[in-house]
């Protein structure tokens, strides 16, 4: 019998949070590494969210252990922001907040699978939702969609994945780690194809719904067809620069919804109080801030694309939200360079921090064995190094 249970052996080590302690340890030996691996804004939290930080410890009313699915005030405000901005019929018992959309996306999974339920994970996908499924004791089953589709997977290839054993359904938009968006169009079809089946429930990840370049961004949960079957998941990480403040949130039917704080309350209770009050502010305040850095998001997508069409081999599409590249590299499987050859995405992200000192992320950690993920959430000078120092890199393999 082994110290480590099989369900810890079993599970992947998160690939984003691999590659980027890979680059950090390079940069502890003086490497000059750009680390372009992980999806977290390069803004500071704006000053305002800060002040109400700042203000509700001075207060000193924030002290003591907060209510496991949220303040009041604050599952309020994000009721009505879910009502308001998404056409998500919400009330606060419908709203938990936790340690992260990541910890919400644990609650959900464990809440609602049984042993061998299955779930049909839109691919390319985040690169947590398939181990998530599988501690859960869910069956991922993955649904795929092309470059040439844009990455999105379509309701025909998802009618023909449903078995008896579905339970959900989840897909993020804008996605991690391809950009793509679906239009309300085309999750109405998706929903058109699930209807008939009352019993699977959708997991919608709208996280970077802030930063989407279509100028709509469409949530499932407002399809009055789909009332009481969709589960929303949205956090202020991404769209408020708040990473390390550990704030996620639903929307959930009501029964889901007391099962996730029911989970919450055994592992980890009320998620940090002086977060929560920053993030009522982050709610309830202007979002001229976050629309600032969408701005600035939308500069550095054109940038950053037309330097990777300039790279031979690379095969890259116009991503419509998020902040990530998703090129297809297949080009270069076969390829060598001294002590190095290229037979995977795994192999060539390990080469390009090698030899050229940036760190790019494995699409096989996304269910794309044929691509590399590359966040462009860092500075102009940064993005325009990093894409040099890997069409250099790239030329020197044969």
């Amino acid at each position: 019998m082994g110290l480590i249970s099989q369900r810890i052996e079993a599970m992947e080590e998160s690939a984003t949070i691999a590659m980027a302690q890979k680059a950090r340890d390079l940069k502890s030996k003086g490497v000059d590494v750009i680390s372009l691996s992980l999806g977290e804004p390069d803004f500071k939290t704006p000053k305002h969210i800060q002040e109400a930080a700042k203000e509700a410890i001075d207060s000193g009313k924030y002290f003591a252990y907060p209510p496991v699915p949220g303040y009041q005030d604050l599952r309020e405000a994000i009721a009505k922001k879910f009502t308001e901005e998404n056409g998500i019929p919400t009330k606060p018992a419908n709203v938990v907040v936790s340690t992260g959309a990541k910890q919400s996306l644990a609650n959900i999974f464990m809440s609602i699978l049984d042993p061998e339920d299955e779930v049909i994970v839109l691919s390319p996908y985040w690169v947590s939702y398939s181990d998530v499924i599988k501690v859960a004791e869910g069956v991922p089953v993955l649904v795929k969609g092309g470059i040439e589709d844009d990455f999105k997977a379509t309701a025909e290839q998802i009618v023909k994945a449903i078995t008896p054993k579905t339970k959900a359904l989840i897909y993020s938009s804008p996605c991690n780690p391809t950009g793509s968006v679906f239009t309300h169009g085309e999750l109405k079809e998706i929903a058109n194809v699930l209807l008939p089946y009352e019993n699977i429930l959708v997991i919608a990840d709208e996280i970077y719904e802030h930063i989407n370049f279509t100028g709509e961004h469409a949530s499932m949960g407002s399809f009055p067809e789909m009332e009481g079957r969709v589960i929303t998941v949205n956090g202020v990480a991404k769209g408020f620069a708040m990473t390390g403040w550990r704030i996620g949130y639903i929307s959930a039917p009501e029964p889901i919804a007391k099962a996730c704080a029911k989970i919450q309350g055994q592992f980890t209770s009320g998620a940090n109080s002086i977060a929560q009050r920053a993030t009522l502010a982050a709610l309830t305040s202007s979002l001229e801030p976050t629309q600032k850095m969408a701005e600035e998001y939308l500069k550095r997508r054109q940038l950053v694309h037309d330097l990777l069409i300039e790279i031979p081999g690379f095969k890259v599409n116009m991503p419509k939200g998020a902040f990530y590249f998703f090129p297809e590299v297949t080009d270069y499987f076969g390829k060598a360079y001294g002590e190095y050859t290229i037979d995977t995405a795994g192999d060539l992200c390990m080469y390009l921090l090698n030899e050229a000192h940036v760190s790019l992320v494995t699409g096989e950690a996304f269910g794309s064995p044929e691509c590399v993920r590359l966040s462009y959430a860092a500075s102009e000078e940064d993005l325009k190094e990093a894409i040099s120092r890997i069409k250099s890199a790239l030329e020197k393999l044969s």
